[in-house]
């Protein structure tokens, strides 16, 4: 039977009270943790146009870094059911300004990678389960490979920060993140490596860039699950759609006046304190 007790009277018009009880399918985190590193003395693969600058800069200046992709996977943890180990690779794209002159800098870019591994708690699962759904740009609606009995993993993060960068002479044998992360360049998947405005190079027998990061990152196993939570009616918007109008000023009379802009907070009122 439904449960219709008042839910510590936060029903959102409806007095407090449910409307029915109804099982949604959802995802359960398992486990999660979050991490902090300092990803000290990563390789930047260089494009090639990066790297024929590199060789002749006299300084370097760090400028961002972006997350292109993360891959992650997952295998249980022998003899410790429940257990799995969770891989992320990271692929960083790297973004500076190298001195050349007494001109104006020159934007170089290339690619970091980092690997990093965590042991979390996924549950045991024994099922299989099937899908009907839908496949695109195919001609019939056959059923979907089944899904295996793992936890899914998944990863938050923002951009890194980027902490410095240093240039290696060729004849120097510092080696610096590849000591223990392998190296990233033959592991680069092709659609990475193409979304760069030249080639990537290895880098022989040149001069060698590498960065340094601060990376925030949230990992989690889910699972696939079942719960029963209460429904108090249909989420119908109340707000409107308005239609574009064709008059800029008509749009330009919804902006509110950017007071901010003229009068910056200042550092020890309450808006300008460092959280």
């Amino acid at each position: 039977m439904p449960d219709n007790r008042v839910l510590g009277g936060c029903g959102p018009g409806s007095g407090g009270h449910t409307k029915d009880a109804v099982c949604i399918h959802t995802k359960k985190v398992y486990d999660a943790c979050r991490s902090k590193d300092c990803l000290e003395d990563l390789r930047v693969y260089l494009t090639c146009e990066s790297q024929a600058v590199v060789d002749r800069a006299i300084n370097i200046k760090p400028k961002s870094a972006t997350v292109l992709w993360t891959y992650l996977d997952i295998e249980p943890v022998p003899f410790n059911d429940g257990y799995y180990t969770v891989d992320v690779k990271y692929f960083y794209r790297i973004t500076a300004e190298a001195f050349c002159g007494v001109g104006r800098p020159v934007d170089i870019e290339g690619l970091a990678t980092f690997d990093k591994r965590v042991v979390l708690y996924g549950g045991e699962g024994k099922t299989r389960s099937f899908s009907s759904q839908m496949i695109l740009h195919s001609d019939d609606d056959r059923q979907l490979r089944p899904t295996t009995n793992l936890p899914i993993a998944t990863v938050e993060l923002v951009d890194p920060v980027v902490l410095g960068v240093r240039v290696v002479e060729p004849h120097d044998h510092f080696c610096g993140c590849e000591r223990y992360c392998g190296s990233g360049y033959s592991e680069v998947p092709e659609v990475l490596a193409n979304s760069f405005n030249s080639p990537l190079t290895p880098g022989d027998g040149s001069r060698r860039l590498y960065v340094t990061l601060g990376q925030f990152a949230i990992i989690r196993l889910e699972r696939d699950t079942q719960i029963l939570i209460p429904a108090y009616d249909y989420c119908i918007p109340e707000k409107e759609c308005p239609g574009q109008s064709d008059d800029p000023c008509d749009l330009f009379d919804q902006f509110k006046f950017p007071v901010e802009e003229f009068f910056p907070s200042d550092r020890n009122s309450d808006h300008g304190k460092r959280k």
